[in-house]
């Protein structure tokens, strides 16, 4: 049956607007984005046979084009729109930060570092780069490592600091293994960085370190 024949109430769209997003399930909300089916099956139908497929909706967006656009129903159009909306999911969590400022709003900061480093599979440190307000002026990724760690050089960060002209920073670092515990080594790093940007009068302010599921702040700890 095509959705059109469902129950107004029932379809995904108008549900979503009587109640919002967060009163739709998964699957509902996957076909909102596919908007179509196959033949014989909606797009609900679709939705929930990708979810049982992948395993989740984090396995499917995880997909690359290759994989992706082998499944029935799937191809480089809806690839395409898949990597822009989560782009710009990205893009409005850093434009909130850059407006409200990274201290005034760490919840948003963290959800911005976990979903911008979270998904490599090697280590990528990076840094947020914060103006007098502690407002984002940029985010860079700087190092790129193996699965085990990634090389930081503190006077890259420093050059890289002054060019922005910051304030302060906030560093961040994902660990592949999915497990957010610093080691004794990102300690060691956290402080070296502190040493070097205190020459200059700028403070480092925070350290996160991005696991799986859940992320680990230096500041919080009482580290910084």
């Amino acid at each position: 049956m095509s959705i059109q024949q469902w129950p107004v109430s029932e379809r995904p769209r108008e549900k979503l607007l009587s109640l919002g997003a967060k009163g739709l399930s998964d699957a509902e909300l996957l076909a909102i984005f596919l908007r179509t089916g196959t033949v014989g099956r909606s797009a609900v139908d679709l939705a929930r046979d990708l979810i049982a497929e992948y395993g989740g909706l984090r396995a499917l967006f995880q997909a690359d084009r290759s994989r992706f656009c082998r499944t029935r129903g799937l191809g480089d159009a809806k690839f395409a729109q898949l990597q822009a909306v989560l782009e710009l999911a990205h893009r409005h969590l850093g434009e909130s930060l850059s407006r409200e400022g990274a201290l005034q709003n760490p919840r948003d900061t963290r959800r911005y570092l976990q979903a911008r480093l979270r998904e490599y599979p090697y280590e990528v440190f990076a840094c947020l780069f914060l103006d007098t307000r502690h407002r984002v002026i940029a985010c860079e990724e700087l190092f790129h490592g193996t699965i085990d760690g990634a090389s930081v050089h503190p006077r890259e960060v420093l050059r890289r600091a002054l060019q922005h002209n910051a304030a302060a920073l906030i560093l961040a670092h994902n660990h592949p293994s999915g497990v957010a515990e610093p080691s004794q080594a990102d300690r060691r790093i956290t402080e070296r960085l502190r040493e070097v940007m205190a020459l200059v009068d700028i403070r480092v302010i925070d350290h996160v370190v991005v696991g799986d599921r859940q992320s680990v702040s230096f500041a919080e700890r009482g580290w910084l």
